[in-house]
This record gives C-alpha cells, sequence and structure tokens, in this order.
C-alpha cells in the first residue's frame, strides 16, 4: 500500500491541463476569469500535513482548490487570504467545478457539497 503524499505543483498542472481539455467554450472563458497562479493555501487540520491545499482560481470570496487527499477540485468560502474557510471532500473535475460556478452565478441553488469525514458514534456497551 502506497502512502499518502502531497501533490506536487507538476501533478496539478497536469490535472488542470486535463481539466481544461476538457472545457467548453464558455467554461473556458468563465475559467479564464478567475483562474490564479497557484498557491497552496491553509486548511487546518486535513491541510497540515501537506502544507495546505492548492487554489487555482478566486472570485469574490469563493475560492477553488484541489483536494489532492480526496481527488478533486472544490469551491469554498475564504475570510482571509492564504487560508480557505470550509473543507470540502467532494471530487470534482474542473469542468464539473466550473459548471458549478456558472449555476451560483445565474442564480440556481448550490449544488450538493460533501463535507470532512465525521467520526461514527461508537456504542460503549
Amino acid at each position: 500500500m502506497t502512502e499518502w503524499s502531497p501533490m506536487t505543483l507538476e501533478k496539478l498542472r497536469e490535472e488542470v491541463r486535463l481539466g481544461e481539455s476538457q472545457l467548453e467554450p464558455t467554461m473556458a472563458r468563465l475559467w479564464n476569469a478567475v483562474r490564479i497562479e497557484r498557491v497552496k493555501w491553509k486548511l487546518s487540520p486535513w491541510g497540515d500535513y501537506g502544507g495546505g491545499f492548492w487554489v487555482v482560481g478566486l472570485i469574490g470570496n469563493q475560492v477553488l482548490w484541489y483536494n489532492d487527499i480526496e481527488g478533486g477540485f472544490n469551491w469554498s468560502l475564504y475570510s482571509a487570504p492564504g487560508v480557505i474557510d470550509e473543507y470540502w471532500c467532494n471530487q470534482d473535475g474542473l469542468s464539473h467545478s466550473m459548471h458549478q460556478l456558472q449555476d451560483r452565478l445565474d442564480g440556481k441553488a448550490p449544488t450538493y457539497k460533501l463535507g470532512p469525514p465525521q467520526p461514527i458514534p461508537r456504542d460503549e456497551g
């Protein structure tokens, strides 16, 4: 079994390039409007081991980041640059993430998000 290690910048670039190749023209234009230079932001406690998560896009108070633990892009709120406020474990591709953004911009209800791992209550008896 291979132990988890943080995603390298080169692997992230490959993941983004793959996602970009699947974007239809309208979504590609939206992506070009929100994309930023890749940078790691903090998100404790889940991102502590890997030095944070790679952020790839910003719009308003929303950040698009890649969860390399779960393997997918996520939109989360942020209140201070450099710190992601919410952990999500969706395993969305870039195209799906851009469609989620377009839906929100069009005033549609937010899509389903999967939250952080939750401990399972155990019966002590």
